[in-house]
């Protein structure tokens, strides 16, 4: 019997359900708005973009935190698996996407 491998998409949907975990509390306890979005897509063959899109038009910051803080690592922990990840305004708030490459 061989041993059951996983696909490429399968591989990303721990790291993506981190990133999108990460990008809706930041959007919730920043943004402060009534309406986000998730969004799920496959940009190329073995390339998936998680993104959160809200409302307010500030840009998620990057920042160092303390060894104490309970948080500011949100988006570390963002970058970390991911390939790439950014920002795109819009005339009505913004984007904050990642993109993670399947390897297998």
């Amino acid at each position: 019997m061989r041993p059951c491998q996983r696909s490429w998409h399968e591989e990303l949907a721990e790291d993506g359900a981190l990133i999108v975990s990460e990008l809706v509390a930041n959007a919730v306890r920043h943004a402060r708005r009534e309406s986000i979005r998730v969004v799920v897509e496959r940009t190329a063959v073995r390339t998936v973009r998680v993104a959160v899109a809200d409302l307010s038009q500030a840009r998620p910051e990057v920042r160092e935190a303390g060894d104490g803080d309970e948080d500011g690592r949100g988006l570390f922990l963002v970058a970390a698996p991911a390939a790439d990840w950014g920002t795109d305004e819009r005339r009505w708030g913004k984007i904050v996407w990642a993109d993670l490459e399947g390897r297998g």
